[in-house]
């Protein structure tokens, strides 16, 4: 590596908390959220999501916020001997109250553009508490970022540049690298490799360090993040390593930000990643990175899936039964206009029959209303269905309503939250009116 670029010293104008700890949060909100030591939250029962459907009618999301109340728990514990953030992947769910819900937690919010970040600011985070990872935007989007005084970080040589001949040293600022690394769950969500779009190449880094001297930048963070559903621990240390080998050369690092993508289990089979080893080699990374540089340094984290997804369930009813040769067809009132997961990235979701979960077992392709191939599950063996009954699709608290569209023109479904056992309606279904609301009508 470069010997590290030698520039004279400046406070920043807008400096940004960049310090917070696991503390951060009311210490009334540490109790709620390592509640789950107590106990862990119960899932909702069939019992309860047929209470939930026949009072708010189907398609219908509903999340439970213990749920995420538990996974943010588990985050707080796995990560407590480290100094170590969390900011919350908005994309994954940005319903306002799912938002105000994390905030109480003491969690902090990762935004994917500026309107997310207008929307973390209305749910009450702080800007210092707010991180917004720029790709492939416009950089007036990153001017209206640093009006907001929210964390930035920036994935384009072009847009650092545009950022040094205009905030120069005055606004503290974090760069997205892409290492080369092939992680995640499926192409489509994997960001670290060579082909990918985001983040600077490594072997750009010589012009990343002219530019900082050319403009006395003042680099506070490094951000990496390699793809969703990575299981496997050693790919986060593969980072942290590199990492490691930069840091000389950004003597103004504090943070380092290994991203998010922690597996979820989908299948009953499946486990997640090994978040307690995770926090343990984190920390054993910051300790020793820290001695040999004689200055402490933070690792940030940006779980999206991994606090959302399992607090979700997908409420849908049988319209047709429809046999084709050995096939039976169960036809729900849904398609990808409100689930496409599993024909965008050939996810899979557990789906159980509430109306009759004891029922014998056969075999069913589970299909959806929309004029194209709409397959949620082939062949997939549930117990005995009959027209009208209800199929829920478990773990889809993430990118499931947030993905969503009026294709067919077909209608949204409506969000319900379930706190302390009651459910809240906190996003109606929408009606026709919603169809031609942004239409202007000329003939």
């Amino acid at each position: 590596m470069k010997n590290p670029v030698r520039r004279k010293k400046k406070v920043p104008k807008k400096p940004l908390n960049i310090t917070a700890t696991n503390s951060s949060a009311h210490p009334l909100s540490v109790i709620r959220h390592l509640s789950y030591l107590r106990g862990m939250s119960q899932p909702l029962s069939p019992e309860q999501l047929l209470t939930i459907a026949n009072e708010f009618g189907t398609p219908l999301y509903v999340y439970h916020a213990e749920k995420i109340t538990e996974q943010y728990g588990k985050l707080q514990q796995a990560f407590q001997q480290s100094n170590t953030r969390f900011f919350y992947a908005g994309k994954a769910l940005t319903n306002i109250n799912i938002l105000k819900h994390i905030r109480s937690l003491g969690c902090h919010m990762d935004c994917s553009s500026i309107n997310e970040v207008s929307l973390a600011i209305r749910a009450g985070f702080e800007p210092g508490n707010i991180l917004y990872t720029s790709n492939g935007i416009a950089f007036s989007e990153i001017e209206e970022a640093v009006a907001l005084g929210v964390n930035v970080n920036i994935d384009s040589l072009s847009n650092l540049e545009k950022f040094g001949k205009k905030y120069g040293h005055d606004y503290p600022v974090g760069i997205r690298l892409r290492p080369n690394i092939m992680a995640g769950g499926n192409l489509k969500i994997s960001t670290g490799h060579g082909n990918s779009k985001f983040g600077i190449p490594l072997e750009q880094l010589d012009n990343i360090l002219a530019l900082i001297k050319q403009h006395d930048l003042f680099i506070c963070g490094l951000h990496v993040h390699t793809g969703s559903e990575i299981k496997d621990v050693s790919v986060f240390m593969q980072v942290a390593d590199i990492f490691s080998e930069l840091v000389p050369d950004f003597p103004d690092v504090s943070f380092l930000d290994l991203g998010g993508g922690f597996k979820v289990p989908y299948k009953e089979e499946e486990t997640g990643t090994d978040i307690s080893l995770l926090g343990e080699k984190v920390a054993d990374f910051l300790a020793k990175l820290s001695k040999t540089h004689q200055r402490d340094f933070q690792a940030w984290f940006e779980p999206g899936k991994f606090i959302v997804s399992e607090s979700g369930y997908f409420i849908t009813q049988i319209n047709v039964l429809k046999q084709s040769g050995n096939t039976i067809f169960a036809g729900v009132n849904s398609g990808f206009n409100h689930l496409i997961r599993p024909m965008f990235y050939e996810a899979y979701h557990r789906i159980q029959n509430i109306s009759n979960p004891n029922g014998p077992l056969h075999h069913y392709t589970v299909v959806g209303n929309i004029c194209e191939t709409d397959t949620f599950a082939s062949d997939r063996q549930l117990p005995l269905i009959s027209e009208g009954d209800y199929l829920v699709f478990y773990n889809a608290g993430a990118y499931g309503f947030e993905m969503a569209s009026n294709y067919n023109a077909r209608f949204k479904p409506a969000q319900v939250l379930v706190i302390n056992g009651k459910p809240h309606l906190v996003s109606r279904r929408d009606v026709f009116e919603d169809l031609l609301r942004n239409q202007v009508e000329v003939l």
